[in-house]
């Protein structure tokens, strides 16, 4: 596999990252399993790449796109915890809607970036190839991400949301507002991956209606993949490891694709997540499985 191959799978997994560390808020600290990642991803690139081609800076419509996903994570929590719907239809029902709330924001199917300024070519030095910045500018802003992630999880605010997860009835005992958790926890699942999805455009020269397609599965694979690569409960590793699945899963996505022996195709990415993701979650329970004849 090439430099150019192994530099575009690292800048992909560190834009889906963003999104594992969003799925990881929903469905490992809430325990509310969030479909609206398939609509809240396109959200933030339809209105970063709205925004862009309308004339304004590329930051601020970045920080409008992570606004929007926050947005549609919390009508997710609202639909949730005040219409009372079922947390998995509500999700739903929020991801049907963004499909046709993405269309009317974009006017078509999709908006090119290609001629347009974008957060990389603004910080991009003259001296550097686009291909190796855009890597370098993802990895300060995931760790500023995930520097800012770990420290909120430790306030008072953060530890009541991962307790509302933990033991809803427990964390309403000691006075905590369940429902203002999720609601707060929904926006900011999705506002990582509305971020997520406004830097996916930028760097792929456009957003389109189709590219939240399998998000939701993307993000959840990199989460089990970084929990079997470095089990812990601590939040602090805890964030750490999703980064690094989503990375390693690119990379092990990257060279499948790029393995002339496999004959895979482009259009065999479906299949070889689906491949992965069975594999990941079968590695834990065969290792669950030795321990315990070893035990015995």
């Amino acid at each position: 596999m090439s430099l150019f191959s192994l530099l575009g799978a690292l800048e992909i997994g560190l834009i889906f990252s963003l999104v594992a560390l969003g799925v990881l808020i929903s469905f490992r600290l809430l325990r509310f399993p969030d479909l609206t990642v398939d609509g809240s991803f396109p959200l933030g690139g339809a209105v970063a790449a709205t925004l862009i081609s309308g004339g304004m800076d590329p930051f601020s419509a970045t920080v409008a796109a992570t606004a929007a996903g926050a947005v549609a994570g919390l009508i997710t929590g609202w639909l949730n915890v005040r219409l009372r719907i079922m947390d998995l239809l509500a999700s739903i029902l929020m991801m049907i809607a963004l499909y046709s709330v993405n269309l009317r924001i974009m006017g078509r199917p999709n908006v090119p970036l290609i001629t347009e300024p974008t957060v990389f070519t603004i910080l991009q030095p003259a001296w550097l190839s686009d291909y190796v910045a855009r890597p370098l500018i993802l990895v300060g802003v995931v760790v500023a991400v995930k520097l800012l992630l770990d420290w909120f999880l430790a306030t008072q605010t953060g530890l009541a949301m991962r307790a509302t997860g933990s033991n809803g009835r427990m964390a309403r005992a000691q006075g905590v507002n369940t429902g203002g958790m999720i609601l707060a926890g929904m926006a900011l699942s999705n506002a990582l991956v509305g971020l997520a999805g406004a830097l996916f455009a930028q760097t792929q020269g456009g957003a389109d209606i189709s590219m939240g397609i399998g998000t939701i599965v993307i993000g959840l694979a990199a989460v089990i993949v970084g929990e079997s690569i470095l089990p812990s409960r601590k939040m602090v590793l805890a964030t750490l490891a999703v980064i690094l699945g989503a990375i390693v899963y690119r990379f092990f996505i990257a060279l499948a694709l790029n393995s002339d022996f496999i004959g895979l195709q482009a259009q065999d990415l479906n299949l070889v997540t689906a491949v992965l993701v069975t594999i990941a979650l079968v590695i834990p329970m065969m290792k669950r499985r030795l321990l315990g004849k070893k035990g015995a």
